[in-house]
């Protein structure tokens, strides 16, 4: 198979969708891969290290499209990506479809066949392509918190840690999954305050014994959320719903109680965001203010530390990637109901029931997956 590796053009995007580790698999499985000039240089793979184990370096995007079959990326299609497809290409890579009608629309119009890294499952029902980025995520939601929090940064001047004598900040995070538990490893580490919400009783009980009683857990209610967020001084918003929109469990209202100069870190923003008041920003501009809180929603953090990023990332789709160009799209996902979760766009409809439930769309579920 033709696979290509387009160069990522989302604003301060780094990452890159094919590792020359990874291109180096596919080469020897037998695979033509054509790599876009220039697509690696993020993590510091420069085009020399891709042709020197037997990878195509191509001009520029257009070629790539052009003679590609399978399209491997990290972040969603742009316009002027979305605009290359072909009925004839499989694009394997992020989607996030549930909030963003727009390139759902596009996709479909486009006739490609689109897996979304983020809905493949595991056998234990997890999500094991999004789980690297949630744990990069998670990390960094504490680094760049503690960073807004700094009153040079318009934050409330509050340090992590607090230093004798001086309490240290007040850390609530929303979620205990991949990312709110590596957000918690991080702000415990830098000795905050934590405390972690989540409705399932039985991880929360994992997270207390894990955590020793250095963080506390709270059973996630309306009603405990409003009353824990007046104190907070950030606020790390970490819940997802497979394939769907993100709730809403930080509202307008809530900010009107809380510390001015509080920071709202928005880990969710790739699918909709679960703060009321979110919406998607960029590196360029990573902050904005809504009644005195600092909201920080860039919808691809992990793009700002692009090497541990992109290696992690393809440690973990280099199997799925094999596996699509050996047996090609459809033997692939009817052999592995896991994959084949990762479905989302398939001739012109929505594939994936959370997704079309959300975007408003009829499900259409190949008749070949049974």
């Amino acid at each position: 198979m033709r696979v290509g590796c387009p160069k990522e053009i989302k604003i301060r995007e780094y990452r890159v969708g094919l590792t020359p580790e990874s291109a180096a698999e596919l080469v020897r499985a037998g695979h033509e891969v054509l790599i876009e000039k220039g697509a690696g240089l993020g993590i510091g793979a420069e085009d020399a290290r891709y042709e020197k184990i037997g990878a195509k370096i191509l001009p520029d995007a257009d070629a790539v499209f052009d003679a590609a079959e399978m399209i491997v990326k990290v972040k969603e299609p742009q316009a002027v990506e979305i605009a290359r497809l072909k009925p004839r290409h499989t694009l394997f890579t992020y989607l996030h479809l549930a909030p963003d009608p727009a390139q759902a629309e596009g996709l479909m119009k486009s006739g490609a066949t689109c897996i979304a890294y983020e809905t493949v499952t595991d056998a234990a029902g997890r999500l094991p392509l999004l789980k690297p980025m949630s744990e990069v995520a998670g990390r960094m939601s504490i680094q760049v918190g503690a960073n807004f929090l700094e009153k040079t940064h318009g934050g409330r001047g509050v340090l992590m840690g607090g230093v004798p004598g001086v309490r240290p900040a007040d850390v609530v995070i929303l979620g205990a999954g991949v990312a709110g538990y590596n957000a918690a490893q991080i702000a415990v580490g830098m000795r905050a305050r934590v405390t972690v919400f989540d409705k399932n009783p039985a991880r929360l009980e994992e997270l207390d014994r894990e955590f020793n009683g250095r963080l506390e857990t709270v059973y996630s209610t309306r009603a405990a959320v409003e009353e824990a967020v007046k104190e907070a001084d950030l606020v790390i918003g970490a819940v997802l719903v497979a394939g769907a929109a993100a709730p809403k469990l930080i509202t307008r209202a809530m900010l009107k109680t809380m510390r001015p100069g509080a920071v709202l870190v928005d880990i969710s923003i790739d699918q909709g965001g679960c703060f009321e008041t979110s919406k998607a920003t960029t590196h360029d501009e990573p902050v904005f203010v809504v009644d005195d809180i600092i909201h920080y929603c860039v919808a691809n953090m992990p793009g700002a530390v692009a090497r541990t990023s992109a290696f992690a990332l393809n440690n973990a789709t280099l199997p799925f990637t094999l596996a699509l160009a050996n047996k090609g799209y459809q033997k692939a996902l009817a052999d592995d109901p896991h994959l084949a979760h990762g479905l989302n766009v398939y001739e012109g409809a929505i594939a994936h029931e959370a997704v079309a439930r959300d975007l408003g769309k009829p499900y259409v579920r190949p008749k070949w997956l049974g």
